[in-house]
């Protein structure tokens, strides 16, 4: 087993952590307080082929092929030099859920239209699957697409859309057969500017304050026929497939946020002195610094497996879901934990350690509860 980096990847990490350094840094302190989206910031991604690298060369791509492995480094590069978590979060959202479903599902049309402006930073696309009343048990939505003469009306509201208020295209799940449960559900390429469409105002968060939440209403909002994705009933299989990609490369962002957390609380432990030594020499922070240290390296383990098993054509519903499970888990006690390395000045909002603990909570939640991935975690193993 070689636990090594290959060269190419290794340059690749390299090339993107110049690039943060260098394009990705302002007063993420101030936005946060503002609830301000960096725009430039998408932008700038785009030039240097970031959003390209869940696409290929034909279609607005980095490379002819999908480098799954080389794309999760690449953002776990940007999650070690780029502080902003809700930035990261709007791409990886826009990446793994609306752009790989489009590259594995759609025809060669949609391709063009659809997944081409979106890996070229010229539009902004969002994954519309929870509603109000379907969060955890997502298959009981109650959007529906009626079938009518060239196309489907889509009547239903969508909750905690990221980037919603930006967004150009929606990827948008709703039951064509409610009778059938999740095996009615279908998936639609829906263009914002539809009428009977309508976005929400920004909903107020906790953390990930930098990249706007909103709600999708669609009321009588007709979507063509062409704008399906896939055949009807096969949205369960859409969106399953592309969970795995999205709890591979969105979590590595956070596995790097942790890595700088680790350095900044050993900077921290060794320069703060009390007691007339540094508190780095006291057990108890050692110890607590040690454990942040376990678990980054336990969930880098689980999350380059992901990336093994997807790049390698395998399925992995196992794995992402213990990955999942692990890494958003561990980033939240590594967040509390540099809280309480640093004391009061990480109670502090100058120091940047609250936001992250802030922005950890999401973590839990989106993309599957932890208890959610328990229950999964459970079923798979046949409980």
């Amino acid at each position: 087993m070689d636990f090594s980096i290959a060269p190419h990847h290794q340059l690749l990490i390299s090339e993107m952590e110049t690039f943060a350094r260098s394009e990705l840094q302002d007063d993420v302190v101030a936005r946060d307080s503002t609830g301000t989206f960096p725009m430039d910031w998408w932008h700038k991604c785009a030039q240097h082929g970031i959003q390209g690298m869940a696409s290929v060369s034909p279609y607005g791509g980095s490379s002819p092929e999908l480098d799954l492995l080389g794309s999760m480094m690449a953002i776990q590069a940007l999650g070690r030099t780029c502080k902003d978590a809700g930035f990261l979060l709007a791409l990886n959202a826009q990446m793994w859920t609306v752009q790989i479903p489009i590259l594995h599902f759609g025809t060669e049309e949609q391709k063009e239209r659809f997944l081409k402006p979106l890996a070229t930073g010229l539009k902004i696309g969002v994954h519309a699957l929870t509603e109000p009343d379907a969060g955890s048990d997502i298959f009981s939505m109650q959007t529906t697409a009626t079938k009518v003469n060239g196309g489907y009306l889509l009547n239903g509201v969508k909750r905690f859309i990221t980037l919603g208020p930006l967004a150009d295209i929606a990827l948008v799940f709703a039951s064509t057969n409610l009778e059938l449960g999740q095996w009615g559900i279908s998936a639609f390429l829906v263009e914002t500017d539809s009428p009977g469409l309508t976005k929400g105002p920004v909903l107020e968060k906790m953390g990930l304050r930098t990249v706007p939440f909103s709600e999708l209403t669609m009321t009588e909002c007709f979507v063509p026929t062409e704008n399906r994705l896939g055949k009807e009933g096969v949205g369960f299989s859409i969106c399953h497939s592309s969970l795995e990609y999205d709890r591979c490369c969105m979590l590595a962002g956070k596995l790097g946020a942790m890595e700088r957390q680790l350095d900044d609380a050993i900077q921290y432990a060794q320069q703060r002195r009390q007691g007339g030594k540094a508190i780095g020499k006291y057990q108890a922070v050692s110890h607590r610094i040690a454990d942040m240290k376990l678990r980054i390296e336990s969930s880098k383990l689980l999350l380059y497996k992901v990336a093994w098993c997807k790049s390698n054509g395998q399925n992995a519903p196992l794995e992402a879901a213990l990955v999942k499970l692990q890494l958003s888990e561990s980033f939240l006690q590594n967040s509390l934990d540099a809280i309480r390395t640093m004391g009061g000045n990480g109670y502090l909002k100058e120091y940047e350690v609250e936001r992250d603990l802030r922005d950890s909570v999401g973590g839990i939640l989106y993309a599957g509860t932890s208890d959610v991935q328990r229950n999964i975690i459970s079923k798979l193993l046949g409980l």
